[in-house]
């Protein structure tokens, strides 16, 4: 269990450092295309890659820390058995998701692999490369999810999560 919690402290830092990367090359396709009249080919779909595998490596840790988005006025209010109850069927239902997400998005992956798809763009990357972090994504939220599972809910106190 804490090799699984130190790979999603490590993925939750590379999303935000992907995360930080997007920020740094839209900046510079900005400064290049309006002050020096030179557009990049590369910005804008190497951008929406971090996007994409920054999003998908983040979802476990934030799931783990209780950062997702909730609604938690109405549970905060109930019996710990009840919210104890929600958290089982919340959490059951995430499982349920994420495995479904993760077995259909290996297939895409594997079918835009096998057929060498590649995105149409000046950049032409591989399709693969950006399908990849659904399975990988969904896989490891599923994980968690599970983990959840057994586990207390996180009770409605809004503290700041710090990433260790």
């Amino acid at each position: 269990m804490k090799a699984f919690y130190f790979l999603l402290q490590a993925f939750a830092w590379i999303a935000a450092l992907l995360f930080v990367a997007v920020g740094c090359m839209l900046t510079y396709e900005v400064l290049a295309r309006y002050l020096f009249v030179a557009p990049t080919i590369w910005a804008s779909e190497l951008s929406q890659l971090c996007l994409i595998w920054g999003t998908m490596l983040a979802m476990p840790w934030l799931l783990k820390a209780g950062r997702h988005i909730a609604v938690d006025a109405l549970t905060d209010q109930l019996s710990p058995g009840w919210r104890r109850a929600c958290h089982v069927v919340a959490m059951g239902f995430v499982a349920v998701f994420s495995i479904l997400v993760a077995w259909k998005g290996g297939g895409i992956f594997y079918d835009s692999f096998e057929r060498g798809r590649t995105s149409g763009s000046m950049l032409d990357l591989p399709m693969w490369i950006s399908e990849l972090s659904v399975p990988v994504g969904f896989a490891l939220l599923f994980v968690q999810a599970l983990i959840e599972l057994g586990q207390k809910p996180k009770s409605g106190d809004h503290e700041a999560v710090v990433m260790e």
